[in-house]
């Protein structure tokens, strides 16, 4: 058996596939559309197909109808170094969108997405279970989550 080169997510919109991914290209630094094909005379109509890359992941998103829809059982995580990086995705993905507790977001297209500081995992992967606990306590009352207070929060004796 071959080795896999790849996974790439494959997105179902309605009607707006090249819209999305020109609005996450513009929000993801290095990100690029590749190719845009428009595809006549199937039963939906026309299709936009969108070939695109964001931090080096290939996407593919298809704008084919209102049969399907986003929801919450997928989501795409965005770790962050830095408050500043959490605030930046966190504004530029929610607008048009709605603030989901927990570092969820739902964007304006109705894409589920995770805006997770980095070193959340290893506060959960090495901390005591006090701190985990503190720590998911802290999380829990969060919409858009502040380090400072998480850090503090895994640092309480």
């Amino acid at each position: 058996m071959e080795k896999i080169k790849t996974i790439t997510p494959h997105l179902w919109y309605d009607t707006e596939a090249r819209q999305a991914a020109e609005f996450y290209v513009s929000i993801f630094p290095g990100s690029k559309i590749k190719r845009v094909r428009r595809i006549d005379g199937i039963p939906s109509g026309k299709v936009d197909i969108v070939s695109f890359e964001l931090c080096k992941q290939p996407f593919m998103a298809i704008s084919a109808g209102p049969m399907f829809k986003f929801n919450e059982s997928v989501s795409f995580m965005v770790h962050c170094d830095t408050q500043e990086e959490i605030d930046y995705y966190w504004h530029n993905l929610t607008g048009g969108g709605e603030e989901q507790p927990c570092g969820w977001l739902k964007d304006k297209y109705g894409l589920s997405w995770q805006i997770v500081p980095s070193e959340m995992d290893r506060m959960m992967e090495t901390g005591t279970a006090e701190q985990v606990g503190r720590v998911t306590k802290a999380f829990l009352q969060m919409k858009k989550f502040e380090i400072d207070t998480l850090r503090k929060a895994f640092a309480l004796s």
